[in-house]
């Protein structure tokens, strides 16, 4: 069956045939790259989380409150699979210490500030690193609560509950 030139698989030879092959294997994956690979491992899980962000003054809240439940939030100009179901508000507790010889004196300042809590519903499929756009997901971390409306930074994450596929 061997032709002349070597060729023993019509017009292709050995190392054409391997080229094929290693060509193939490196779309397939490309595919399993872009795609997530396996579908039934990369359902979304549910995280709920709550994120607090301190000293906002009462005309952002009132403005804000008209778009939730439901805006959705952003990164990078892309609408993410995450929104803020709701916000709470309680004043702001803000006050100096100032340490005399007689003692210390605690000083307000500006007593019409906002403590606002948002809690977001988020679909993550990576659980291990829980990003959400271009931000990881975790107690404790810093977040910024951008939406379709609005956009509040320094907020921090109080907490996080996840919800597995099915499981609701």
């Amino acid at each position: 069956m061997k032709e002349k030139n070597g060729r023993r698989f019509g017009k292709f030879n050995i190392v054409d045939l391997i080229i094929i092959i290693v060509i193939v294997l490196v779309a397939i994956a490309v595919v399993f790259k872009f795609t997530g690979g396996n579908n039934a491992s990369s359902a979304a899980t549910k995280l709920t989380y709550t994120v607090r962000v301190d000293g906002v003054q009462p005309a952002v809240y009132e403005d804000l409150q008209k778009w939730i439940p439901g805006d959705k939030l952003m990164a990078s100009g892309d609408i993410l699979p995450a929104q803020v179901t709701a916000v709470t508000a309680e004043p702001h507790a803000s006050t100096a210490t100032l340490s005399t010889a007689n003692g210390t004196l605690q000083l307000p300042l500006q007593d019409d500030l906002l403590d606002l809590t948002f809690t977001i519903e988020a679909d993550i499929s990576n659980t291990v690193i829980n990003e959400l756009g271009t931000q990881e997901v975790r107690i404790g971390k810093t977040h910024i609560v951008k939406t379709q409306h609005f956009e509040l930074a320094n907020g921090v994450i109080q907490t996080c509950e996840w919800t597995e596929p099915g499981a609701e």
